[in-house]
């Protein structure tokens, strides 16, 4: 998934929308955060992020809250005694009028402090909601993108004795790529596809469904597009990127379609504990993605490379929190397995503290050549989030010999992106006459070795 873009023009966000979506625990634990502020703050600074603007008075919310419950309690104790008493005077046949006054004025006084803290505590969840995770400490500190660090390179650039077309070129003149009519049906950043540019897009879900199922032992599960508020919260896209998502009225709820199928493969074990036997737990689904973009105005805007609607293949993982970054490298290795199989060329970047996404405590970025355009561009995201959508979600497991439950840690990646890869088939296999090879693991679910010209 897109990373950073999302979500850092909406560091603002309005407390009130923020509050609205906070159903569940934040990512970050209360004692966590009071007892690490400092190391919170550095944290924080790595991302590129001012700390004050972040935590907010999160300092003085948490010292003012435990302030208020030890009144309460302090008060409580007070009004205990004075209830014992009251019952020894009324045994003893005594007045007890002002004991009994007291005990009201003390009851008073008790949830009034009650309700502070309440509202603190809510004031502090809220100030929780809005922290980003907690670069790992093998992430590359940075100020920017810039600052991402290569890892790999697999493959080679292809040569051209001619200079090679972008996609948006090729796919106009072979007719199987149709931006005019989509923007007719739906507006910008829409796409048609026709004839073998529509098969090819159906083939490639299909191949790598297969490559990740039957080759690397993902199970596939086909989830809904449309999921409940809980679930984007769950996986951290509510509720600092609500502009980013399309939201659909429901009755007196509402939904959202999904913008990955990240939302609810995650959430498919919310509120569930798993059993550690069953870890890692390696699932695939092919979906389409729905994103506003809002974030990304005047980026993009030719070809298919930004949509509002596009397909995507990814993979979910669930497992120990000990393994979560051994997974991490296979789920990148998965990933990558599809390029190599199709012969493209790309190479892996691990993202600098200032480039992570909201939720990733470390993420590699897949990026393939692009010949046409002559850049490497993102087709795949693989991240490991350690236990924070795990602690939003509230997905547990059971360690083996233990009674208490412990979050587990979750992990996604694009494998891939079905339009960038598209794009790269056109652009990496144009010919000399205008038509496009398609790669030879592919041709068995495309049908056909070529593209060449339709007339739609």
């Amino acid at each position: 998934m897109h990373r950073h873009e999302w979500w850092r023009h909406a560091v603002n966000v309005q407390w009130a929308v923020l509050f609205r979506y906070s159903y569940e625990p934040p990512m970050l634990d209360l004692n966590f955060v009071r007892n690490n502020l400092a190391l919170v703050e550095q944290k924080l600074r790595d991302r590129g992020l001012d700390p004050a603007e972040i935590l907010k008075d999160f300092h003085q919310v948490d010292q003012q809250r435990r302030q208020a419950i030890t009144d309460a309690e302090t008060i409580k104790a007070r009004r205990n005694r004075a209830s014992e008493e009251i019952a020894k005077l009324k045994k003893s046949g005594q007045d007890a009028s002002t004991l009994v006054a007291e005990t009201k004025e003390l009851r008073e006084q008790i949830q009034d402090r009650e309700k502070v803290a309440a509202d603190l505590e809510k004031r502090s969840q809220q100030i929780l909601a809005g922290l980003p995770n907690l670069p790992n400490e093998s992430v590359p500190v940075g100020k920017s993108a810039e600052d991402n660090a290569e890892i790999r390179r697999w493959g080679t650039p292809p040569k051209f004795d001619f200079a090679p077309k972008p996609h948006w070129e090729l796919g106009e003149q072979l007719g199987v790529l149709d931006l005019e009519r989509a923007a007719k049906l739906s507006g910008a950043r829409f796409a048609v596809y026709w004839d073998l540019g529509a098969r090819l897009e159906r083939a490639l879900a299909n191949f790598m469904l297969d490559v990740h199922t039957r080759e690397q032992g993902y199970t596939e599960v086909l989830p809904p597009y449309l999921v409940n508020s809980e679930s984007m919260y769950g996986t951290g896209q509510l509720p600092k990127f609500a502009s980013d998502l399309f939201r659909v009225p429901h009755g007196e709820k509402e939904l959202w379609l999904i913008p990955t199928a990240e939302v609810p493969v995650t959430n498919l074990y919310r509120d569930e504990v798993l059993e550690a036997s069953h870890l890692p737990r390696s699932l695939t689904a092919y979906t389409p993605c729905f994103r506003s973009e809002a974030g990304s105005y005047g980026k993009d805007v030719r070809g298919i490379i930004r949509q509002h609607q596009f397909q995507k293949v990814e993979l979910v993982k669930f497992c120990r929190p000990e393994d979560s970054y051994q997974q991490l490298e296979k789920l990148t290795q998965h990933a990558e397995t599809i390029l190599q199989k199709l012969g493209l060329h790309y190479r892996v970047v691990a993202l600098s503290t200032a480039d992570l996404g909201f939720s990733s405590a470390k993420t590699y970025d897949i990026e393939v050549w692009l010949p046409g355009q002559q850049l490497f561009r993102e087709i795949s995201s693989c991240s490991n989030f350690e236990a924070f959508q795990a602690r939003r979600a509230n997905i547990r497991y059971r360690p083996e010999g233990k009674n208490k439950t412990e979050f587990v840690h979750t992990l996604n990646g694009s494998g891939l992106a079905i339009g960038r890869t598209w794009v790269a088939i056109v652009e990496n296999y144009q010919q000399p006459d205008g038509s496009v090879l398609i790669p030879e693991a592919l041709r068995p679910y495309v049908g056909a070795e070529r593209i060449t010209a339709s007339k739609f």
